[in-house]
């Protein structure tokens, strides 16, 4: 096990995210989080705002909203 740092873990909490690092990358990271409380937290507040993001990015506007753009462009 490599404890990478807070630094480290930190600076790369959106790639961790989203899975955009090398594996041993990841696993160091992993491998902090599972012992750092503060750097924890963080990945915690990171996944539930990626998550409340994905929920918004699906939602649609009001189909009134929609003809009043299409209106007002028209």
């Amino acid at each position: 096990m490599t404890d990478c740092g807070c630094d480290k873990a930190k600076s790369e909490l959106e790639e961790y995210l989203h899975r955009e690092l090398s594996a041993e990358d990841f696993q160091d990271i992993t491998d902090h989080l599972e012992n750092c409380d503060d750097c924890s937290d963080e990945h915690l507040v990171g996944i539930t705002l990626t998550l409340k993001m994905q929920k918004a990015c699906q939602e649609k506007a009001p189909e009134e909203l929609r003809a009043a753009i299409l209106a007002r462009l028209g």
